[in-house]
């Protein structure tokens, strides 16, 4: 039967979980999970929780899905082996240098693919199975017939939120919070700003970033039938009462198998909603007609949220079901067996009966005294006593034969499966990259940008969108300096044998880069050279490692870490950073621009914020939208960046004319005088 995951953002939120009906809670302690403003867990609050949910046969999963720095990887390595001795059932991650250090510390312990992957073909989860990782948590914008797709033929488990919250852009590569406020959701911290009002070319101002939340309470039949193996509830941020209120609904209508009825859909909408639900990209939808919002003062749903936290507390719901078996013979002690419903069974034995000086006791006096669990986590469904005629034995002795047995049957539930542990290989400190400044590369977004001006400038490297290639005859630039097909970040399965062919046909191509785990299938054996782009989200010493072991030849590091990070990086593959240019906030499947004022995705777009900063809207492939930061990054006047040890530093146009590249890239070679009238130092200080 398909899972029911719902989350645990607090004590109070798990036993809500678990006591209405969910099959696995998802829950982080520490600071390395993407909820790290939940109330989370201490180590020894983590402990009780997996006891407490093993014990009730529900299944938990630790959430260590934010990227790391290298300081970070001992603590998170330590947090990885703990987990897993203590029986933690599986852990998501995102960072491709957790993925390494986890495999390396705790073996045994199953990995999950977190949604901050972003992955949203067959080839990507294809990739991340054969990486070892036995789930997959796809990206919430894909609709039922991809989904289908990548159940049939991905051999690891596939998992699929089905109710909560809606990010705008794509889980992994949002860097809007980070980027205007200091918060970073890759890092935990997410502020949300994409709930905030934003005006589209100059339009009033709106919600055109803000989600209605997704409901697919309609179809779990249908992804049950398609081999979804995991069915996720989003809201660790949310109150106990909410996650009671959805788990209770979600796991009656799986083990009922039907829809929800009106009064059910009611209270769904009363938990937790932003203008109702949407199930669009489920249905391979997408327009005006998903966005929503809640008002600061909505009221609390005071009578639903109340009772379902008075059914929860009131008594355990959540109760083992046992059989007792029980012998007392003359002259032997008194035996009994408890065996649950998963294979688990114990012995214990107790006094030895005393002849009966008045009354004699009964088999039904016996199983009444052992079947009294209240208080336990179980509950008795058959007991079998077998007594020899005329014997005696104390309430006493009968309820610490039951409470052993008791015992005995919760050691067996919550004992961890025996799994391998090691410490972490320290990486060698040497490998800090060139001791010479880096050499330029440029990325270009319009076709015009492409001028011999340009090219006059001996860039290292250029990177073009692998869509506008026909566009653009490379050949009479080749020998002066070097091209790189850049992929799209987000895309479809059935793009991928067309890409496969673009790169296959294009004159003229030295390299290509990638940003997904997806991209990696694509690209294999065709000859040219893989460069790991920004959206791998490198962001530690062990994900270069990663990254070279899948043939990578070079790795830009993330545009979130700071001089020193990236400094101190070992830089085991060549490394480049962005050194100039506006910095890709959100990669969105809704067209902000068709939504708000009909499609133009060649026309200059872009949104204001409350304080009027503009923030310009790129068409990106297969009519998304790439968001960019209002101000451009500039630190040709800064020389930090060349003491990094990077051995190349791009410069990143988007809005600038052919002409600009030309001043701008001159500025960097140290020619000219050209500075922005507005300008940021991005994250780097």
């Amino acid at each position: 039967m398909v899972e029911l995951l719902s989350p645990a953002g607090s004590r109070e939120s798990l036993v809500a979980a678990v006591q209405n009906g969910a099959d696995a809670v998802y829950m982080g302690f520490g600071s390395f999970n993407a909820r790290r403003n939940a109330k989370n867990f201490s180590r020894e609050e983590f402990r009780e929780a997996v006891a407490y949910c093993h014990l009730r046969g529900v299944r938990v999963y630790l959430t260590l899905n934010t990227l790391l720095t290298d300081r970070e990887m001992s603590a998170a390595a330590e947090d990885a082996r703990f987990a897993s001795s203590i029986g933690v059932d599986a852990v998501l991650i995102q960072d491709w240098g957790v993925l390494s250090l986890v495999r390396e510390v705790a073996p045994d312990l199953p990995i999950h693919a977190s949604t901050q992957m972003s992955l949203h073909t067959l080839g990507g989860a294809n990739y991340a199975a054969a990486l070892g990782m036995t789930r997959i948590v796809l990206a919430r914008e894909l609709s039922a017939p991809e989904i289908w797709e990548i159940c049939q033929k991905c051999p690891a488990e596939i998992e699929v939120f089905v109710h909560g919250a809606l990010c705008m852009c794509y889980s992994g590569q949002c860097a809007l919070s980070a980027c205007i406020g200091g918060r970073s959701g890759n890092r935990g911290t997410c502020a949300q700003p994409c709930r905030l009002a934003y005006g589209i070319n100059g339009s009033p101002l709106t919600h055109p970033l803000s989600l209605k939340d997704a409901n697919l309470s309609h179809h779990l039949g249908e992804l049950s039938e398609m081999g979804v193996a995991c069915l996720k509830l989003e809201g660790r941020m949310k109150r106990p009462e909410y996650v009671a209120v959805i788990t209770a609904i979600y796991a009656r209508l799986l083990r009922e198998k039907r829809i929800p009825t009106e009064e059910e859909s009611r209270q769904l909408a009363q938990a937790f909603s932003r203008s109702g639900f949407t199930d669009w990209y489920y249905q391979g939808k997408k327009g005006s007609g998903m966005f929503g919002t809640r008002p600061e003062n909505t009221p609390e749903p005071k009578e639903l949220f109340s009772e379902a936290k008075r059914a929860y507390e009131k008594e355990d719901l959540r109760r083992v079901s046992l059989r007792f078996t029980c012998r007392i013979v003359n002259g032997q002690k008194t035996s009994l067996t408890a065996a649950d419903e998963d294979g688990h069974m114990v012995s214990v034995t107790g006094s030895i009966p005393e002849a009966a000086r008045s009354r004699a006791l009964t088999a039904e006096e016996v199983a009444g005294r052992l079947e009294k669990t209240g208080g336990t986590a179980f509950t008795v469904s058959h007991t079998e006593v077998t007594v020899d005629e005329g014997l005696s034995l104390s309430a006493a002795a009968l309820n610490a034969l039951r409470r052993d047995a008791l015992d005995g049957l919760t050691e067996a539930r919550t004992a961890p499966p025996p799994r391998r542990h090691f410490q972490e290989t320290p990486f060698q400190k040497e490998a800090f990259g060139p001791r010479t400044a880096p050499r330029f590369t440029c990325s270009l977004s319009r076709p015009e940008q492409l001028t011999p001006e340009l090219v006059s400038c001996a860039p290292a490297m250029i990177y073009l969108p692998l869509e506008w290639l026909s566009e653009v005859d490379l050949m009479p630039y080749v020998g002066k300096t070097h091209f790189c097909a850049v992929l799209p970040r987000i895309f479809r399965t059935k793009d991928e044998a067309l890409f496969r062919r673009q790169l296959q046909e294009t004159r003229g191509l030295s390299a290509v880069a990638v940003g997904n785990l997806g991209h990696l299938p694509i690209v294999n054996d065709l000859g040219l050279e893989v460069r790991g782009d920004f959206g791998l989200n490198v962001f530690n010493s062990r994900s270069l490692f990663f990254l070279k072991e899948q043939g990578l030849s070079s790795a830009t590091v993330s545009f979130e870490l700071r001089n020193e990070q990236i400094r101190d990086l070992n830089k085991i593959l060549p490394c480049e950073a962005i050194v100039y240019g506006r910095l890709p906030l959100m990669l969105m499947e809704n067209c902000v621009i068709h939504n708000g004022v009909g499609c133009h995705c060649r026309e200059e777009n872009d949104l204001t914020d409350r304080t009027g900063a503009r923030f310009p809207l790129l068409p990106a492939y297969g009519c998304r939208n790439d968001l960019e930061t209002s101000k451009g990054l500039f630190l040709a006047d800064r020389p930090d960046y060349q003491k990094l040890g990077l051995t190349h530093a791009r410069l990143r146009f988007t809005t600038e004319s052919p002409e600009d590249c030309v001043r701008i890239f001159q500025r960097y070679l140290g020619s000219g005088d050209y500075i922005p009238l507005d300008f940021t130092r991005g994250l780097y200080y």
